[in-house]
Order: structure tokens, then C-alpha cells, then sequence
């Protein structure tokens, strides 16, 4: 999907679980956790044309919720889909921050853009689900968040970053912050 939207000038980037794997093979490729969406991080004036692009493809959209879902048009399942999410919006009313701008990502080894990994922690302790947690456990034990990146997380969420590091499980000495 990525080399079809960077073949059509749409700028995006990974995000969520598949931005985690990623950013955990860079450290450990045996403890890539497998996810079976893809959230992808758009400017919602793009959408259309990622419409354009994907449908080729096979891909259809559906307004699951919005955002759209894209999935594939011969097994249109939407916890299988590609899940948009946009660009400098807040993702739920509550949530304390924006996702952050789609620009904020770096080339993968695989080709993708991925969001960079900061933004990413920012995204994960914004929505705070139990999965998130999970991800953000998965960056601890790899060595990702350390007390250099703690240290450049909002202070509102830090509480919740803290609350991570404190419940996990620990082979090592956990980073303090």
C-alpha cells in the first residue's frame, strides 16, 4: 500500500501495532508481536485520493466508522482492514493530543513510512488501551523507552508511561524516570 501512495505523492505512515513491530525488529525480530490491521496515519484531504489509489488494488472503503476502513473488496472484514486515521486531528474527543502530523515518519527497512517513535509512544499512552499498554510494554523490553525518550513525553501522560514500566513484567533492570 505504501509504494502505491508514495507512487501518487500521498504522504502517510504506519502507526499503531504494525508501527510497534517495527520499531521492535529494529532492537529484536523474535519479539515482533503480529497484528492483523494496519492503521495508517493520513491528511483527511487526501482520503479521496487514497480511495483512488487503493481501489485499484482491490480495496474498498466503508464507513465503518469515520475515518474510513479500506478492505479488501473479496473479504471485506474491518478488524482485517486498513484503519485511517488523520493527521493532526484528536482520534477521540478525550484523547489529550492530536495524532501527530503524518510528515512526523521514517523509512523502514521495509520501505514503509513509519511514525517516528516518540510520536508513536505519545499515541499509545494517549489512547491507553490494554493493547496499547501491551505495545508499549513490548518497546520497554527492547530497550526503546528508556529515560531519554521518558524525558521528552508530555508530563500528563507520564503518570501513564510510569504505570507501564511499573506493572510489566521485568527480566532487567526497568529505566528509571
Amino acid at each position: 500500500m505504501s509504494s502505491a501512495l508514495d507512487g501518487a505523492g500521498i504522504p502517510d505512515a504506519v502507526i499503531e501495532g504494525n508501527a510497534a513491530a517495527t520499531w521492535v525488529a529494529t532492537r529484536d525480530a523474535v519479539a515482533v508481536r503480529a497484528t492483523k490491521d494496519l492503521d495508517v496515519l493520513l491528511r483527511r484531504n487526501d482520503i479521496e485520493r487514497v480511495e483512488g489509489v487503493l481501489a485499484p488494488l482491490g480495496f474498498i472503503s466503508a464507513d465503518v466508522k469515520a475515518p474510513p476502513v479500506f478492505m479488501e473488496a473479496s473479504d471485506p472484514l474491518p478488524n482485517q482492514g486498513i484503519h485511517v486515521i488523520v493527521s493532526n486531528e484528536k482520534v477521540r474527543a478525550h484523547s489529550h493530543f492530536a495524532a501527530p502530523d503524518v510528515q512526523a515518519a521514517l523509512r523502514s527497512r521495509s520501505g514503509d513510512m513509519v511514525v517516528e517513535l516518540l510520536p508513536l509512544v505519545i499515541m499509545k499512552l494517549n489512547a491507553f488501551r490494554r493493547h496499547d499498554q501491551v505495545y508499549l510494554e513490548d518497546l520497554f523490553r527492547v530497550g526503546l523507552i528508556d529515560a531519554k525518550l521518558a524525558a521528552q513525553v508530555p508530563s500528563v501522560l507520564l503518570g501513564r508511561l510510569r504505570h507501564v514500566r511499573d506493572t510489566m513484567e521485568w527480566f532487567t533492570e526497568p529505566p528509571k524516570f
